[in-house]
């Protein structure tokens, strides 16, 4: 399962083996100054908007990879039954963080504490 560390002031997105070759991905960070947003997604497997391209879905029970709509990209590691942490972001490759964590709540908080303020 992906894992959100936050190691000021980046925040890090490491990933596993299997996410990485499933999705075709990567250990991502962020400067904590390109989070604009932070929420928590009680339903992610719904919340996946676009075409996956790069990465695996199986419908209704895991999504890794990335996902594409109109001028956006999102990295998502999302499985059922288990909420997640949508992280939007400005000024990056990536658009949004979409990522399963069993204690969403918790690591969303955590995230907004140590945000930059908003200007």
């Amino acid at each position: 399962m992906a894992e959100l560390a936050l190691t000021p002031p980046t925040l890090t997105v490491r990933l596993t083996r299997g996410e990485k070759i499933a999705g075709l991905l990567r250990d991502t960070e962020v400067p904590l100054t390109a989070v604009r947003q932070v929420e928590v997604v009680n339903d992610p497997l719904t919340a996946v908007r676009g075409m996956r391209a790069p990465g695996m879905a199986l419908p209704g029970i895991r999504k890794v990879g990335t996902w594409r709509r109109a001028g956006e990209r999102a990295l998502v590691s999302v499985q059922k039954g288990q909420p997640a942490v949508r992280i939007r972001l400005t000024g990056q490759r990536i658009d949004e963080l979409l990522i399963g964590a069993d204690d969403a709540d918790a690591r969303a908080a955590e995230l907004r504490a140590v945000l930059p303020p908003a200007d």
